[in-house]
């Protein structure tokens, strides 16, 4: 359990380490792990002891004394030690930051799931489409602070900076949403949809067991388009942040499935079932595609826009129990669980149900390295790796592991 420290005697002069799995990077102090946030590789910095956890204590920069190459002037203006938690590693270059998290995967791929991607140095993540990296958000959860006013969570804090200009927002995305007074412990999801129109939807105050809904602009769902397929999404329901994602991911996983008629597929965590789609149009009306979520905004959204696809099944429950309820084995898993990643219990499920193939994408390097040493226990070989930059400007990426047996 972590212990406060007097941040005024442990002030320290640190030459930083390499990245680590967080946004922070590994410095020592007298034999002592320290990891130190705002920093890159190779920096000479003052930093700041903030919480003790015995064998290791965690700090922020407070002055950088020797800068590294790859430091630039903060992209977003609300970030920092002092602002808004939301791009925490605006203060180094898009390129300098791809190979961060290239490295971070690999050297978490090896460290926990017993597995060598590439050599570190090797290692990059790819930029998703074109939007570089700023302006790539396409929707956004908005907390409100105790005047009423919006704004985002300090790093790690329920504090809420009500300084809307975060530079993953496009233009006009949040205008005038603080000209107005919001009650306290409300939450305000903005949505801008493929058709160009933007949503904004408050949930709570909460009373009693339930939170309100409000629509407060534009619609309670979003149109949302990938290729020919139209999707119709809740606000406050599950869709990729970044604007060129979802058409990348399905593109990709198209490509990796390598489906023949007939087939059958399973789409887990699948949300509105945008995988569901273009794996149907694999197997074809021979075939069968069966896709899986809790949420029921999502599974609405996903029988709404798979209507004319009879062949594929929309399962509303965990995907623990839908596979426990499965009879025909598939010939490939696709899976995109939350950040906490798939763990034990599903994976020995889908070992169990002999699924030949799995595409696995995780959103946090720690569970999706722990998620591929899982597999490989159970005697999966790890076909391929892919990592993408699906949230530039913070320590957040997105892999992709091929997996069969």
């Amino acid at each position: 359990m972590s212990a406060p420290v007097d941040a005024a005697e442990h002030d320290l002069t640190l030459t930083t380490g390499p990245a680590a799995n967080g946004g922070s990077c590994v410095a020592r102090h007298d034999g002592r792990v320290v990891f130190v946030r705002c920093a890159l590789p190779g920096e000479t910095v003052r930093a700041r002891v903030v919480a003790d956890h015995g064998k290791y204590w965690h700090a922020y920069v407070v002055e950088v004394i020797e800068p590294s190459a790859d430091r630039v002037d903060p992209l977003c203006p609300i970030a920092g030690v002092d602002g808004a938690g939301c791009c925490d590693m605006a203060f180094a270059t898009p390129e300098a930051l791809r190979r961060l998290k290239g490295f971070v995967v690999a050297n978490q791929l090896a460290r926990l799931g017993g597995f060598r991607w590439l050599d570190e140095d090797r290692a990059v993540a790819e930029p998703v489409g074109v939007s570089g990296a700023t302006g790539w958000r396409t929707r956004v959860r908005l907390h409100t602070a105790a005047d009423g006013r919006l704004g985002f969570h300090r790093y790690h804090s329920s504090e809420v900076i009500t300084e809307l200009g975060c530079a993953q927002l496009p233009a006009g995305m949040v205008d005038g949403l603080n000209e107005r007074t919001w009650p306290p412990g409300a939450q305000v999801h903005v949505a801008l949809d493929d058709d160009g129109r933007r949503h904004v939807v408050q949930t709570g105050p909460r009373t009693g067991r339930r939170a309100a809904t409000q629509v407060i602009e534009g619609d309670y769902e979003a149109v949302q388009r990938i290729g020919q397929r139209t999707w119709r999404v809740p606000v406050t329901a599950f869709w990729q942040a970044h604007r060129d994602a979802a058409r990348v991911y399905t593109e990709l996983v198209a490509e990796l499935a390598q489906l023949d008629r007939g087939m059958t597929a399973w789409d887990l965590y699948g949300g509105a079932g945008i995988f569901a789609a273009v794996l149907a149009e694999a197997v074809g009306d021979g075939g069968r595609v069966v896709t899986v979520d809790t949420s029921r905004g999502s599974s609405r959204a996903a029988r709404a826009a798979l209507a004319d696809l009879g062949w594929v099944s929309v399962v509303t429950d965990s995907v623990r129990r839908a596979l426990m309820a499965q009879r025909q084995r598939a010939d490939v898993a696709v899976l995109d669980p939350p950040r906490s990643g798939a763990g034990r219990e599903v994976i020995a499920l889908l070992a169990e149900a002999g699924v030949p193939r799995v595409i696995h994408i995780g959103c946090e390097a720690a569970a999706f390295a722990r998620d591929v040493g899982l597999y490989r226990s159970h005697g999966y070989t790890v076909e391929q790796v892919r990592v993408f930059d699906s949230f530039p400007l913070t320590h957040h990426v997105e892999s992709v592991a091929v997996l069969t047996r």
